[in-house]
């Protein structure tokens, strides 16, 4: 994983429509950058719709939401129509970003060990720095305090971490 204050590894990926989306071109903008294993599958899909959700409050904060993933532009494409989602995904078939951004690791599954991605999410400030980080997320997280049982809901830390940078 990527330390806080550390410059942003460049890339340059195709997104759903297969055109090419690159970190320097977003430089003076905020970038939620937000790593998932895979397109269709319960805990993606209910990340990307909470981005999807939330994206006018990010966007209203100067922040563009970026998902990457490994599937293809097409596949990113049909998931995003199936599920109506309005945020951006790029696709690293090779995984060279991932790697870049250290989530793309070894896991461990009923035993089995293989690589893969972890779901991980960076905000990247406008100078191209890595102001925060989110490591092995859960998308949405049962707690309880004071036997009051809530809900955390990784979208909305983001949101507020990102305000919380903004406002100093």
């Amino acid at each position: 994983m990527l330390e806080v204050g550390t410059k942003a590894p460049d890339f340059c990926l195709q997104n759903q429509d297969e055109v090419e989306i690159c970190l320097r071109d977003l430089r003076g903008k905020w970038v939620v950058l937000y790593f998932y294993p895979k397109d269709n599958t319960p805990g993606c899909t209910t990340e990307a719709r909470d981005f999807t959700e939330h994206l006018p409050d990010f966007e209203g904060l100067d922040a563009v939401v970026l998902g990457v993933s490994a599937d293809s532009p097409k596949t990113h494409r049909n998931f995003i129509a199936k599920h109506d989602l309005k945020i951006t995904l790029l696709s690293d078939p090779d995984h060279e970003m991932m790697e870049n951004y250290g989530v793309w690791r070894l896991k461990k599954n009923y035993g089995k060990e293989y690589m893969g991605i972890v779901r991980s999410t960076y905000i990247i400030d406008p100078e191209g720095k890595v102001a925060a980080v989110w490591d092995n997320v859960k998308v949405r997280q049962k707690r309880s305090k004071n036997k009051v049982k809530y809900e955390v809901v990784h979208v909305e830390e983001v949101k507020k971490r990102l305000e919380e940078l903004q406002n100093g």
